[in-house]
């Protein structure tokens, strides 16, 4: 086996890592549901709360807790990506050089 087969790895990686970017800028795109979710009820909240004119500092801490928790969870999703390419590239050092110790214990 030649050089491991990592491309997939890599565009995922890729992807995920703009997707941190755009969370630490506040895009809506790289958020999964249940995060769209919950800072769209926040941003209800303070909507509400601001209406009744009074303090909308609860419902922002909650808005504010989504944006890291999405920035957490993509990093964590970064980490495992990284590490899945790791284990790859082992799994291919290995099996080359197991072929080539097979190779090399022949009579010639």
């Amino acid at each position: 086996m030649g050089t491991p087969d990592t491309n997939r790895i890599d565009r995922d990686i890729r992807a995920t890592k703009r997707k941190l970017e755009a969370a630490a800028k506040r895009e809506m795109w790289a958020l999964n549901g249940r995060e769209r979710r919950a800072l769209v009820s926040a941003m209800a909240s303070v909507t509400t709360t601001v209406v009744r004119h009074k303090n909308p500092a609860r419902a922002e801490d909650k808005a504010t807790a989504t944006w890291e928790s999405a920035a957490t969870r993509l990093q964590a999703e970064i980490n495992a990506l990284q590490v899945e390419r790791d284990e790859a590239v082992k799994r291919a050092a290995a099996d080359k050089a197991a072929k080539k110790a097979a190779k090399s214990s022949g009579w010639w």
